[in-house]
């Protein structure tokens, strides 16, 4: 059996530039959308580095940063999360690299 002759073919062919239609995602809203596990990810680690002093905890935070960048799905929300993120994870850095020394450690 073939279907070459049926009008209503014709007019459900997906081959047929005069009937295709852009794709249009549907809405979702804010509440919503998934979880972004990298922002949080990296504000627990960027909170790590500033409270207990851990260079590596820093770092791991700018990293978990960049790719919650790089997946932003929703500009407000996940930009106000991936920003602070990124405020502790400097300020980590900062109080590491430049702040007094831990008591214990020396610094060389």
């Amino acid at each position: 059996m073939s279907s070459h002759g049926g009008n209503s073919s014709a007019a459900n062919d997906p081959r047929q530039p005069s009937t295709a239609k852009p794709y249009v995602p549907p809405a979702v809203s804010p509440q919503e959308l998934p979880i972004d596990y990298a922002g949080f990810i990296a504000v627990i680690f960027g909170i790590a580095g500033v409270l207990f002093r851990y260079k590596l905890s820093s770092w791991v935070a700018i990293i978990f940063c960049a790719q919650s960048l790089s997946n932003m799905k929703n500009i407000e929300t996940d930009l106000k999360q991936v920003s602070m993120a990124m405020m502790f994870a400097i300020m980590g850095l900062v109080s590491n690299y430049f702040g007094p020394a831990r008591p214990g450690t020396q610094r060389g």
